[in-house]
């Protein structure tokens, strides 16, 4: 039986969570509460699988970019995702959802079966790296210089659209949604500038101890020059100041120039996750 979950259900839920986190061929998007009370505030639209009463399994809806993320589908048993998904369906249809998101662990081959079965498509692997920021300084190439500072919407939006090779979200924001997002204090922008062209920019996110590079690009034109590491050791450099002892940085496999940066100044690999998306309805 596959119903919504019941405040009953969470030690359940809870001793199903542990289990995934036993192995990374388990992980997948899910609650990050580990105790009872924090995951009561945390759920918002989940659904559980139930067998002979207890939890065995979990999916969960909320809302996410132009649709819906799921959060699972999580089970012991790797036949019971199929119905999860369903269930799942099922509901952000009654919601009107158009999309759905879901992000398991490059390693989770069950959880990733069940989604292809289930009509999701792949559209990208993101990787995520990790190392302290010290011993990221380099120059900037002659006649290039960082500034920090959002540019405005209209040269972002260029600069974005010149400098990512497949992830367009960016640019379905309203002017009002970028201003809002880069007035937050906690993001900066890094914009690389050859003479006054912009060519290049890094986001910045700053979190506790932590400073994430969320996105990183350099136009077609101004690449292998240089511009990237300039940029990642000026984040790092911002790091440094901001007293943070880890930067994270990503990039999905499509960025093959990325990738190669960053293994190459010795960040280790955190983790990998793949992006799927279903359509519900098609698009007016």
């Amino acid at each position: 039986m596959i119903r919504p979950v019941a405040r009953k259900d969470l030690p359940g839920l809870l001793k199903l969570l542990r289990f995934m986190d036993e192995s990374p061929q388990r992980g997948v998007l899910a609650p990050e509460a580990r105790d009872l009370e924090g995951l009561a505030e945390e759920l918002e639209d989940g659904l559980v699988l139930l067998r002979e009463g207890e939890v065995a399994g979990y999916v969960g809806l909320y809302p996410f970019w132009d649709g819906a993320a799921l959060e699972g589908p999580l089970a012991y048993r790797e036949e019971d995702l199929a119905p999860l998904l369903e269930a799942a369906e099922k509901r952000a249809r009654e919601l009107g959802v158009e999309r759905l998101y879901a992000f398991p662990r490059e390693e989770n081959q069950g959880v990733r079966r069940a989604l292809e079965a289930a009509g999701y498509g792949l559209l990208h692997v993101t990787y995520f790296f990790v190392k302290n920021p010290e011993g990221l300084d380099f120059p900037p190439p002659e006649g290039v210089r960082i500034r920090e500072g959002f540019p405005g919407p209209g040269v972002y939006r260029e600069l974005y659209r010149e400098s990512e090779e497949g992830w367009a979200l960016r640019l379905k924001w309203t002017d009002e949604e970028l201003l809002e997002h880069f007035a937050d204090p906690a993001i900066h922008l890094l914009v690389a500038y050859r003479r006054e062209t912009p060519v290049g920019m890094a986001e910045v996110e700053l979190e506790d101890q932590e400073a994430s590079v969320a996105y990183i690009g350099v136009v077609p034109a101004a690449r292998g020059k240089g511009i990237g590491r300039t940029l990642l050791a000026e984040a790092a450099r911002l790091a440094r100041k901001k007293g943070v002892r880890l930067l994270r940085v990503r990039a999905h496999d499509h960025e093959k120039g990325a990738l190669e940066l960053y293994r190459s100044l010795g960040f280790s690999l955190e983790e990998a996750v793949a992006t799927y998306a279903k359509e519900l309805r098609a698009r007016r």
